[in-house]
């Protein structure tokens, strides 16, 4: 199976936290949020996935180069020399074909994307997208009337919306409808719909954060803290001390002291 993971926007919204790192490499636990994501992806059947990057994607590559992934994934770069969109940047991706994966790359969800790919074949979509219950509360007292006259008065009500999790599922026959340059996926389900393609939306029970706001990371940090086992969160493997030559005692007392590898040490 294949994903497309959508890394390269700016994130704005998360700043100081983005300030001098991309979005998908702010942490969550013990390890960036992008690599959450990578392996709940793997877990669930991916071997290959595609990163849309640009703004800080250099940070993005060296961290991946250097991480612990699962050995059997193929990881290919798509670069933006400008912004293309969420819809717009599957240009960039080559020889995208039969069904696969798109999703931000922002996203902390306990989902099973290979459930989400089987309701979408089973409904014979061209794109289909995870939904989720969302919750809004009003602080406010809400009118409602007409011709200047009030109807009813509702006193801090709550409201609830199906909302896109920026999780899809694309058959390649969606990609035809792209327009040319930049654009996002609402204006790619908008025009499918126009053409009478089926775009079908499976709801979640599933445990989901957006953390592009400051309020929306705390809380997933939280989450993955109380309850690490929902997300596959297991322990970081550090290297052995005695990986680290140089970091030796040296003043006869036992403190680890660093010291420069000098021309004894060079070439080792």
């Amino acid at each position: 199976m294949r994903a497309v993971i959508l890394a390269g926007g700016l994130g704005t919204r998360l700043r100081p936290y983005t300030t001098i790192i991309p979005k998908p490499l702010v942490p969550i636990g013990d390890r960036p949020v992008l690599e959450h994501i990578i392996r709940s992806l793997c877990r669930c059947g991916v071997d290959r996935i595609d990163l849309c990057v640009s703004h800080l994607g250099q940070l993005i590559c060296v961290y991946l180069a250097h991480a612990d992934l699962p050995p059997n994934l193929r990881l290919s770069f798509n670069w933006e020399s400008e912004p293309l969109g969420t819809a717009g940047a599957l240009l960039g991706v080559a020889d995208l074909e039969g069904t696969f994966i798109v999703m931000n790359g922002d996203v902390l969800t306990t989902l099973d994307y290979q459930e989400l790919v089987e309701y979408h074949l089973e409904r014979e979509a061209a794109l289909t997208i995870a939904i989720y219950g969302q919750r809004v509360d009003v602080d406010l007292g809400v009118i409602e009337g007409d011709d200047g006259l009030v109807r009813a008065y509702i006193e801090k009500p709550t409201l609830r919306f199906k909302a896109s999790m920026g999780i899809y599922v694309l058959d390649a026959r969606a990609l035809r409808w792209l327009p040319e340059g930049a654009s996002h996926i609402p204006d790619l389900v908008l025009r499918l719909l126009a053409a009478g393609e089926r775009v079908a939306a499976c709801e979640t029970e599933a445990d989901w954060y957006d953390i592009g706001t400051v309020g929306e990371y705390e809380r997933a940090a939280a989450d993955v803290e109380r309850f690490p086992e929902k997300y596959g969160v297991e322990p970081l493997t550090l290297p052995r001390r005695d990986v680290f030559p140089a970091m030796r005692a040296q003043n006869g007392h036992g403190e680890r002291v660093a010291r420069p590898v000098g021309a004894e040490g060079r070439g080792r």
